[in-house]
């Protein structure tokens, strides 16, 4: 009789081994939010922390949430990756979302204020305000507030006006008749969105500290009664509405994208409705009007103990510029020797490929590569993609010296990067009234991708150089987003970035590149190949091991890959800094994946993808994350890191990571995460601080 037996064979289409995205993304703001009550951190840093993940809360809110009501409208039995229902999902968002709420203004109430309160920066109520504050803050209301706000009676003739998105409101309920006899007995007040949201009393006229700040709220709620005068306020509530501000353009039926775009971002003011904050302390009946108008459920409501706008006490920190105490340290990024001071950038990349890590290193060497190419007599074109930049970025300048100097100078700008589609617009005009030939990709792709081509003669001959980057070309980002950036002159790589500059500008096919992988075309495959040759080395006993670092894992293919990879035997490490829907440390699954998060004082942003290959080690930076949008719906690049001190350079900096200990979240097979211990007697390792003081040395 045959004893033998086998593993189990496990279902990997079992939606058990696969977190929601959605509640993952939750997950990831509970982990920011973490951040405002770590001690270890500055206090005013710690409350910008809070302000990020309430930003963080009302995006996952106009884009996710939006989007998985419309889907429970048109396919309610749609099921995800991990078995649930639009339905379902929109009950799970509700309670955990309900919870990270509570846990914001509770951080707020009976942590933060308090704490900075002991550093003489107070929040001021109402019912402490001194004689001299209230005589102040009224004759601050009648000058600089009163003659702006603009209060609707509601009656037959003054219907519920249109809130703006995620605009500070008040209800408010009133007794008695105005001038002409009515009695609606409520109306609306809007706050115009030029007002601040925080006011600084001044300490000599009101006797205050140098640091007393009142909410915009409470100084309309102290005087609201002066905009309705002869009638009664009975009552003066703040409320904010959520809309859905994810637009969509059908690029089958458009003639201009500009235009199309232009014409979207007027409507996204005014979406549905998909959440209602509201003073806590509002009555049930005003409660339910407003509901009733917004046509919301109750999981929708968020009653709050606080501002309805914790983004607004962002405001504080650039307000406070005395404190150096309670914020981080500022540094100066370091520029690498061979991009030093008047040094020629065509020279040096000439001579070997060369790295950038931002923010540590400086984004300098990149504007410094653009306004050299505007300037050199040599240079005969430059071409670029824009997904977010500014207006006034020297980028642009560099970009339109250049045009003017009789350059060929063509962008490709995406005027979909969501939420910077205005910017985007102007950017657009401001470069093509220059002479830039402007295009703005593919239809129904978005372009995603960081790159740019300069093309100079040289000895009578023509040669490329090459900017690749995991981020975008964006000088304040790049002081507080990680990311790496790669310039090189290698022949292949140069005519790769040529002929994707050539599919995206003409209508051509595409053709077979050389060293790039891109989206939607060859960059899925590829990476499925890699992992798939990974799982061959690991069964033939041969070094097996795979590192990626990036934003967000999704796609259900690779998972899927990296679950078989874990089964053979691969190392797998990965550094993910918000959504995972991988579940790690699942026995015969996935017991070989480690899956850790980084939140620290910048924003993880890095995508690198590294593959032992039997000690043929591949290293891969690209502008991808491990996302279906990613792969199949945008114009992505990988790009390989071939020279092989950068490869060791990047791989020392992945030590970091996967040695942290301070700043780390490792995932549980449950979807939970727990923050990483320092063990007794072990170095405490933060892998931003050693990034940082490294590469400043």
């Amino acid at each position: 009789m045959d004893n033998h037996t086998t593993d189990p064979i496990i279902d990997l289409n079992d939606p058990a081994f696969y977190i929601n995205r959605d509640l993952s993304l939750l997950a990831f703001n509970r982990r920011v939010l973490a951040q405002a009550k770590n001690e270890q951190i500055p206090l005013l840093e710690r409350l910008n922390y809070l302000s990020i993940s309430s930003s963080n809360l009302d995006e996952f809110f106009e884009v996710r949430v939006a989007s998985i009501i419309e889907m429970a409208a048109i396919d309610p039995k749609a099921i995800a990756i991990d078995g649930m229902t639009p339905g379902e999902q929109l009950k799970q968002i509700a309670i955990h979302a309900h919870a990270l709420v509570e846990e914001q203004y509770q951080v707020l109430n009976e942590t933060l204020i308090p704490q900075l309160a002991a550093q003489n920066i107070r929040f001021v109520r109402r019912k402490d305000w001194s004689p001299a504050q209230h005589k102040w803050l009224e004759h601050y209301f009648n000058r600089e507030l009163l003659p702006i706000l603009t209060p609707v009676g509601l009656d037959s003739a003054h219907p519920f006006p249109r809130i703006l998105n995620k605009s500070l409101n008040f209800i408010i309920s009133l007794t008695g008749k105005d001038a002409f006899g009515r009695n609606s007995g409520r109306a609306i007040l809007q706050a115009p969105r030029s007002l601040p949201r925080v006011v600084c009393l001044p300490a000599a006229e009101t006797h205050s500290g140098p640091y007393d700040f009142v909410f915009l709220s409470s100084i309309i709620h102290a005087f609201v009664n002066d905009l309705f005068h002869g009638m009664t306020v009975k009552g003066c509530h703040q409320f904010r509405v959520t809309r859905n501000s994810d637009f969509f353009v059908d690029d089958d039926a458009i003639d201009d994208l500009l235009l199309a775009v232009q014409g979207e971002l007027a409507m996204r003011n005014y979406g549905n409705e998909v959440r209602l904050e509201i003073d806590a302390d509002c009555p049930e009946d005003t409660v339910s009007f407003l509901m009733e108008r917004f046509n919301l459920t109750t999981d929708r409501l968020y009653r709050v103990r606080g501002p309805v706008n914790l983004n607004r006490t962002q405001e504080i920190s650039s307000l406070i510029t005395d404190r150096p105490d309670l914020k981080f340290s500022p540094f100066k990024p370091s520029v690498p020797a061979p991009f030093g001071r008047n040094k020629n950038m065509f020279a040096a990349i000439r001579r070997s490929d060369m790295l950038l890590h931002h923010p540590f290193e400086a984004f300098t060497p990149v504007i410094e590569f653009l306004r050299q190419a505007a300037e050199d007599p040599d240079v005969l074109a430059i071409k670029q993609t824009l997904y977010r930049t500014g207006v006034d970025s020297p980028i642009v300048a560099a970009l339109i010296k250049a045009a003017r100097a009789g350059k060929a100078v063509t962008v490709v700008i995406e005027l979909r990067a969501r939420f910077d589609e205005k910017a985007n617009i102007d950017l657009a005009s401001k470069l093509q009234e220059a002479a830039v030939h402007v295009v703005y990709g593919v239809v129904g792709y978005k372009t995603h991708a960081k790159m740019c081509l300069i093309l100079r003669r040289e000895n009578n001959e023509l040669r490329n150089y090459v900017h690749l980057g995991t981020g975008n070309y964006h000088p304040k980002t790049a002081q507080l987003y990680t990311d790496y950036g790669l310039f090189s002159a290698d022949k292949d790589l140069g005519e790769d970035v040529r002929r994707v500059f050539a599919q995206l500008t003409s209508l051509g096919k595409v053709t077979k590149l050389n060293k790039l992988l891109q989206s939607p075309f060859t960059l899925h495959k590829g990476l499925l190949d890699k992992i798939e040759r990974e799982i061959g080395h690991a069964k033939n006993g041969k070094p097996a091991k795979i590192i990626i670092q990036v934003n967000a894992v999704v796609e259900e293919q690779l998972i899927k890959a990296l679950y078989r990879a874990s089964q053979a035997g691969v190392v797998i490490k990965l550094i993910v800094r918000g959504v995972c829907c991988l579940r790690p440390g699942i026995p015969g699954l996935s017991e070989n994946i480690e899956v850790r998060a980084i939140i620290g004082r910048f924003l993880e942003h890095t995508r690198l993808y590294v593959f032992a290959n039997d000690d043929n080690r591949e290293v891969f930076a690209s502008s991808a994350d491990f996302m279906s949008r990613n792969m199949f719906k945008r114009v992505e690049i990988c790009f390989p890191i071939e020279n092989k001190k950068l490869q060791t350079r990047i791989l020392h900096g992945l030590e970091w990571y996967l040695r942290d200990n301070n700043q780390v979240w490792l995932l549980q097979p449950d979807g939970s995460y727990q923050r990483a211990q320092q063990q007794k007697g072990e170095e405490a390792i933060e892998a931003q601080s050693k990034l940082l003081s490294e590469l400043q040395a």
